[in-house]
């Protein structure tokens, strides 16, 4: 489903103090933003939030006011700590309730690993009205709540939760994009860049420069949700980048 004319986006938060202390690194920003990006929706702000009620209630009430979805990522296990589904629930001012199915899922899983216990029944709560995203590679359910999406820590398993939604979510058309680079230092092309950017108002245009073999270098990253604005902006960059006597190469270095 896409709305081409519309800018979707996202925001994410990361919750975990493993995240935060450096136990644990993080691999799902990557991952959702990729995604996002496949579904025409752009991510727009990230926050790493501690296992605190009311640091999640904030980010969650800032962030879903100010972008068309909003997802998380951890705290929704069988343990004390994981809290993601309590605070959500605050935030949106509606109870904490065991869904059915979340429960008969977990049933079902469990029945030949020792049964439902209360820490694993912790995983069927939910915020009143939600519904379930399916999760193969665990019993456990992600939680839809409207334009709220509860995901799991665990990568791989966030992963099979994105590929349930894939297609799910209305979004916009996809962000395309494409390379250039040279071994340029970047602070002799600001200028080029800016102008460039300022030509194509469909366009952004990213600089990362690198330290490779002694040298400096830089890759220009250009992007559009036009192939042929995309183009035409990276024809212009590459000629006016030639012109001032770095010439560049297609896809990066």
């Amino acid at each position: 489903m896409t709305s081409p004319d519309k800018i979707w986006t996202a925001g994410l938060i990361v919750i975990g103090d493993e995240i935060l202390s450096g136990r644990t690194q993080d691999k799902n920003i990557a991952q959702v933003a990729s995604w996002l990006q496949v579904q025409g929706i752009r991510l727009a702000e990230v926050r790493v939030v501690p296992d605190v009620e009311a640091r999640i209630v904030e980010a969650v009430n800032a962030l879903r006011a100010s972008n068309d979805y909003l997802f998380t990522t951890g705290g929704i296990g069988p343990t004390h700590d994981d809290i993601t589904v309590d605070a959500v629930a605050a935030a949106l001012g509606v109870p904490v309730v065991i869904h059915p199915d979340a429960r008969a899922m977990l049933e079902r899983y469990y029945a030949t690993r020792g049964g439902l216990n209360e820490g694993r029944l912790r995983m069927a709560r939910v915020p009143e009205g939600s519904e379930l995203i399916p999760n193969r590679m665990s019993g456990a359910p992600g939680i839809r709540r409207g334009n709220i999406f509860l995901m799991a820590g665990v990568p791989h398993i966030t992963a099979g939760m994105l590929d349930a939604l894939t297609g799910e979510l209305e979004g916009g058309a996809p962000l395309l994009s494409e390379t250039l680079g040279g071994w340029i230092p970047e602070s002799e092309v600001a200028d080029i860049l800016r102008q460039t950017e300022a030509a194509y108002e469909t366009c952004q245009i990213g600089s990362y420069p690198f330290f490779r073999e002694g040298r400096v270098g830089a890759n220009f990253v250009v992007r559009s949700v036009s192939a042929e604005d995309l183009a035409a902006c990276c024809a212009a960059l590459a000629e006016g980048l030639a012109a001032a006597g770095h010439p560049v190469t297609p896809g990066g270095i």
